[in-house]
């Protein structure tokens, strides 16, 4: 049975306040929008029993909590502060750690790290604008098992190529 990896990187996020950390940006209110659009098109998805493993920062929190708000999804949810500027290595890591009796996770987190993941998964280059979304199939029998170019794309949504609602 394949094994499914949302990758959702994480909406716009302000640079209004200067004195903020980067790991303590909000979310601006155009990335808030883009998150609720997001998670009413995952809506659709009908994820059943997955686990949501999203970086620590305030961007991605906030990012995760409108998408499953807007998406009605129920998903085990953990953070992970190895997300946080993670290398390729790092978070090929945090995959082969999700638990094996979850056919399907989400993780949420940021570039260049999700698109070095997508890259090395799918074969498949792609730009991940804030809120993009990928979903990869993987033909693993563990998640321990992802592996160079095994995974297929088979979804990849952005918030400019969805339709109004």
């Amino acid at each position: 049975m394949p094994r499914i990896l949302y990758l959702l990187r994480h909406a716009k996020s302000s640079w209004k306040d200067d004195s903020l950390k980067d790991f303590d940006r909000p979310l601006k209110g155009r990335g808030r929008d883009a998150a609720e659009q997001m998670g009413k098109r995952l809506a659709s998805e009908k994820l059943q029993d997955a686990v949501l493993i999203c970086s620590p920062a305030a961007r991605t929190r906030e990012t995760a909590q409108i998408v499953l708000k807007h998406s009605r999804l129920r998903m085990d949810q953990r953070f992970d502060e190895r997300i946080y500027e993670a290398s390729l290595r790092d978070l090929l890591l945090v995959v082969s750690e999700i638990p094996d009796d979850k056919q399907t996770a989400m993780m949420i987190g940021h570039n260049p790290g999700f698109e070095e993941l997508l890259a090395f998964l799918t074969g498949e280059a792609r730009r991940m604008p804030t809120c993009a979304l990928a979903k990869i199939k993987l033909e693993a029998a563990s998640w321990k098992d992802a592996r160079v170019g095994e995974g297929s794309l088979e979804m990849f949504l952005t918030p400019k190529g969805m339709p109004e609602n």
